[in-house]
């Protein structure tokens, strides 16, 4: 210890990290993850609501998206700053959790760090405002779930209600009935019952986009739509009352599966092999023809003179379909996948009204439609351009995240900011209760809830601080607990009443994943940042370190 201590006073300083390592410590670390997760929460801020606006994002190769989505923009800006990167997983949670509140999940996490930051500044230690925060993001899902109106689950009117709330502003206005009625009726078809339990797993709706038409002429099929053509021409376009096999193996004929060589002496022994070759192909193509089936659909590969016979025989099929395909297949026609041939029965094909290959856009596919109470449904979307269909498509993965969320819970609770400004009334006398710094805290939490009516106002172009206060004065009254900013006539009016509602889960979810994100980065008071990886000769463009350059690059 000495001599190191000796090596500091002759002037010799001691490296423990890594040089051209940065370190920031204390204030000066959190004030820069607390700028940097309300950089990325001023980026979609815009965004929120009916009257938000949408993102141009363009990629270094020039590709476009144009969107109006939290977790869409949030997942194509390269992010490099690691407390922003922290805020951009809070959307990625919500998107994966609900399907929808992406934008508001951030911009709450953003103005929790822009209240702790003032609380920072009074000298409040960061654990006080963390558990400050925790027990009020807690006591606000309790009084969520309190509040929250049951709802039917069969009630389409509602359900669908809930589809527009949340296609509200996303681009697809002139459509957004009619794909709100798609979006309900398709969870509705694949929701099952276990235990007395709904359950609706939306990744049991494959959505399947083409450009040409307009948005109106978007289509639920009852059946699955497969983006592959017919094997062979020679195969009917259209067969009605389909039997289809479900085949998880290769039509053809395997290689060995070591090196062997074949020795062939004469003609005839070549003719011979080719017979057989010929003869197995046929055998399977005849298991096949004599299950009944006359549609098949491969996961693997068809050889061609198997669907040469298979066209003989008028049996329409399709080779190398996804493995996702194949099961969403077995759900909707009620078959079996077969992985071997020889176990292919009666018993195992699948039932549709209708199968046939229809070209849309310039694109063969096959629609296997009119299933008999199918468990897995298609969605065809259409529209003018190519960044239109691809609005309309993240419109409605919000549409039908939001229906199965109320499907499975039965929960809704009034949107336009009606909720945001009820906890916060809540939460302010909750404060009280609790005293001392935390309470500092809690009430920090109730003035971060209200950014969502205020943004909403701000983003309509109206005055945030006269909507706040009319909406404050009405929550103040008993029957108050409904009323958010309708922000087409810039009144608040009840919520409820005029058709705004979204799932409880959406709101519950929110709070959870921004009060956790700004826990964690509150929690922070030291970065160390490796060097930047400078690349070598022999190493070609390297990117910057892990966590960027300097401190500038949010």
């Amino acid at each position: 210890m000495a001599m190191a201590g000796a090596g500091q006073m002759a002037g010799q300083p001691v490296l423990i990290l890594k040089e051209g390592t940065s370190r920031s410590i204390g204030r000066d670390a959190q004030r820069t993850n607390i700028l940097a997760g309300r950089i990325i929460a001023e980026a979609v801020r815009t965004t929120l609501g009916p009257k938000g606006m949408d993102k141009m994002l363009v990629d270094s190769l020039g590709d476009i998206v144009i969107t109006n989505d939290g977790a869409t923009i949030l997942k194509e800006i390269d992010v490099q700053h690691p407390a922003a990167k922290m805020v951009v997983e809070v959307a990625k949670a919500q998107d994966d959790e609900v399907g929808d509140g992406t934008t508001t999940a951030v911009v709450l996490a953003g103005e929790l760090l822009k209240r702790a930051e003032e609380l920072l500044d009074q000298e409040i230690h960061a654990t006080t405002i963390v558990s400050g925060y925790r027990k009020a993001a807690n006591k606000a899902i309790e009084i969520i779930n309190q509040k929250a109106t049951k709802i039917d689950p069969k009630d389409v009117k509602m359900l669908k209600t809930v589809a527009l709330t949340s296609m509200t502003g996303k681009g697809v206005e002139n459509a957004k009935d009619h794909l709100a009625d798609l979006a309900v009726k398709a969870v509705q078809q694949i929701t099952e019952e276990e235990d007395g339990k709904l359950t609706a797993d939306i990744d049991n709706i494959k959505v399947e986009k083409k450009e040409g038409k307009s948005l109106l002429d978007s289509e639920l099929i009852k059946g699955i739509i497969i983006d592959k053509e017919r094997v062979h021409t020679g195969m009917p376009k259209k067969v009605t009352n389909a039997k289809i096999a479900l085949v998880n193996s290769a039509l053809e004929i395997s290689k060995t599966e070591t090196d062997a060589k074949i020795r062939i002496t004469s003609p005839e022994q070549l003719q011979a092999f080719l017979d057989e070759e010929e003869r197995m192909i046929r055998k399977m193509v005849d298991k096949v023809k004599a299950s009944g089936a006359n549609v098949l659909f491969c996961q693997k590969g068809i050889d061609d003179l198997a669907q040469h016979f298979l066209a003989k025989e008028g049996i329409l099929a399709a080779r190398r379909v996804k493995k996702s395909d194949m099961e969403k297949l077995a759900r909707a026609t009620g078959g079996n996948i077969v992985t071997n041939l020889d176990d292919l029965t009666p018993k195992d094909l699948g039932t549709a009204g209708v199968v046939e290959e229809v070209k849309v856009a310039g694109d063969e596919m096959i629609f296997v439609k009119d299933c008999k109470d199918p468990k897995a449904v298609s969605i065809l979307i259409r529209g003018g351009t190519e960044h239109v269909v691809d609005e309309a498509e993240r419109a409605l993965h919000d549409g039908l995240s939001v229906v199965a969320d109320v499907v499975e819970d039965g929960l809704v609770v009034p949107g336009g900011g009606a909720m945001a400004v009820e906890l916060a009334k809540q939460l302010r006398s909750y404060a009280d209760s609790i005293g001392g710094r935390e309470q500092l805290a809690i009430e920090a939490f109730a003035e971060a809830l209200e950014v969502i009516p205020r943004t909403l106002a701000e983003n309509a172009g109206l005055d945030p601080i006269d909507v706040l206060v009319e909406l404050r004065s009405k929550h103040e009254k008993p029957d108050g607990l409904a009323y958010g900013i309708d922000v087409l006539s810039g009144k608040s009016k009840n919520m409820m009443e005029i058709g705004v509602m979204e799932p409880a889960r959406v709101t519950t979810q929110a709070i959870k994943s921004a009060s956790e994100a700004a826990e964690m980065i509150l929690r922070i008071d030291d970065v160390i940042a490796a060097a930047e990886h400078k690349p070598s000769k022999g190493e070609e463009g390297g990117e910057g370190g892990e966590f960027g350059g300097g401190e500038e690059e949010f």
